[in-house]
């Protein structure tokens, strides 16, 4: 195997982020902010492991790809489904197996935690990676994504009701 899969740990942040920038440099509908991303990544670390995952690729001493996966309750599902993102492999290291022994990664931890269902978001022009996603076995849906970012005037409070 050309990279070892593992937990991603706080000192991996640095790398992890340089990582996530190159994902959303070619993600038109993300920003890259190296702080705000350190701050995302902290967070997953940090978590119990139960709801959330981070797995780094490592080889030759250094972090060369990553991964994420979060836990969501589906009411379609009655239950558990992973949300799995921020797949990325520096340049070099493509084409040698890591990706989907990240992708395998993942799916173990979300299967061992109850998950029925994996799903991903990927940018619809990034056509390495939907290659990459049809090669190893997933499929579009016909649903599409939305999304709704806060702003200053769009700042609710939750009630019970």
């Amino acid at each position: 195997m050309p990279a070892t899969i593992r937990n991603a740990r706080h000192e991996d942040i640095p790398a992890l982020a340089a990582l996530l920038a190159q994902l959303f440099a070619i993600e038109t509908d993300f920003t890259i902010d190296v702080e705000r991303h350190r701050r995302g990544l902290a967070l997953m670390i940090d978590g119990c492991g139960k709801h959330r995952c981070v797995k780094a690729a490592e080889a030759e001493g250094g972090v060369v790809g990553m991964g994420t996966a979060q836990l969501l309750i589906s009411t379609a599902e009655g239950g558990p489904v992973a949300l799995v993102e921020d797949i990325i492999v520096d340049p070099p290291w493509r084409g040698q197996g890591i990706g989907r022994q990240l992708v395998d990664a993942l799916e173990a931890w979300a299967w061992t935690h109850g998950a029925t269902r994996l799903q991903l978001l990927a940018d619809r022009t990034n056509f390495s990676a939907l290659d990459f996603y049809d090669h190893i076995g997933w499929r579009p849906t016909r649903l599409i994504c939305l999304r709704r970012k806060q702003t200053a005037g769009s700042r609710s409070r939750c009630t019970k009701g």
